[in-house]
């Protein structure tokens, strides 16, 4: 069955059903690089310009719906980051990485998607810039050979080709070079169209966690213990997912930590004590050499790599277990939970959600 956004793609239908389709209109660019107008005129017209592009007329109906999505939703996040700097200069730092959030956000809640479809979408978002500024960053291998481990560099390719097309500007031109050379450099670095190919999980772990470090690198493997790291909003059924392992696991949980000093989740204060505190504990597993799970929320990657650092410190294999149910059952599921969270709380989290990915650790599964 074929995942649609929705079958009527009428931008009047869009704006009435949708409040951030409406908001479009009221955020204005930059004129030097879009003359076209607000980033309502802009989204439409890169809509056009997608069905236009030949890569997008073979796509099978599923991947022109994921392109199609992605472009509707690649400058959503402009309306909460443009700033006027005067002079006509408009600038809309990071909306890229607060879109790819909101575009999470949308195609988790309020119009489901299946899970991969949902994060090629969101990863389409957040990298669609990514053609035409390849080059300027410090190591544009490494980055790209990253990238290609989240999303299709071919789809990128090809968004990012609609959204030039997709505006009036007087550089046009070179942003089609640039996005030429994008194609080129992704096919020498062998990652056009697919992820770059690592011999062994814990070769690409150490290769994206390692700095100068080289992709045909195999690094020696003698790990002490395994360590599986817990990530999921709260409600998820975290705890749920450990007792159906049937196993006599040692489990480092942070919330059992505060109930047995009758912490609030809510103390913010007391975050750091119990973070420590369970770190300790986790240290003790780790000089043990035995294996332990971490039973948190997780939900950023920073987060996730502090405490990930730590294992591998002590020679761990690190396995990252993400944790999702349906938006409707989780919502019940904390209703029904014996400390359930404030509603509001939910939704904050879920607007901060990085769901993990395959470079952060040396195995990540969806549960």
């Amino acid at each position: 069955m074929i995942w649609k956004f929705t079958s009527d793609k009428n931008w009047a239908t869009l704006e009435e059903r949708f409040s951030w389709v409406a908001d479009m209109h009221h955020v204005p660019q930059h004129k030097l690089y879009h003359a076209e107008g607000s980033v309502a005129t802009h989204t439409r017209m890169v809509l056009e310009a997608l069905t236009t592009l030949p890569y997008y007329q073979s796509a099978s109906e599923q991947e022109q719906e994921i392109l199609w999505t992605a472009a509707l939703l690649h400058d959503v996040e402009k309306r909460s980051t443009s700033v006027d700097e005067g002079n006509g200069i408009i600038t809309s730092h990071n909306h890229a990485r607060w879109g790819e959030y909101t575009a999470r956000t949308i195609l988790y809640r309020d119009v489901p998607a299946p899970f991969y479809i949902r994060e090629q979408i969101a990863s389409l978002v957040r990298y669609h810039g990514l053609p035409i500024w390849l080059m300027d960053k410090p190591n544009p291998a490494k980055k790209i050979h990253e990238v290609s481990q989240l999303v299709n560099t071919a789809q990128l390719c090809t968004l990012a080709k609609a959204d030039a097309l997709g505006r009036i500007c007087n550089d046009l031109n070179e942003l089609l070079e640039s996005i030429e050379l994008f194609e080129l450099f992704c096919k020498e670095q062998d990652c056009w169209g697919k992820p770059r190919l690592f011999s062994t999980p814990h070769a690409r772990f150490h290769y994206f966690n390692t700095e100068n470090s080289y992709a045909d690198y195999i690094p020696f493997e003698d790990f002490k213990c395994k360590v599986t790291l817990l990530s999921g909003l709260p409600g998820m059924g975290k705890d749920h997912y450990i007792q159906s392992l049937g196993k006599d696991i040692p489990v480092v949980s942070l919330d059992d930590i505060r109930r047995k000093h009758k912490i609030s989740p809510t103390d913010k204060s007391a975050n750091g004590w119990v973070v420590q505190t369970a770190r300790e504990e986790a240290k003790k597993h780790l000089r043990k050499g035995e294996d332990f799970i971490w039973n948190a929320t997780n939900i950023t990657r920073q987060m996730r790599s502090q405490l990930i650092d730590l294992f591998v410190s002590y020679g761990a294999w690190v396995q990252i277990v993400y944790i999702e149910k349906p938006y409707n059952v989780w919502r019940s599921q904390n209703r029904n939970r014996e400390y359930p969270l404030p509603e509001t709380v939910l939704d904050k989290m879920l607007s901060k959600l990085e769901v993990p990915q395959i470079t952060e650790a040396d195995e990540v599964k969806l549960s």
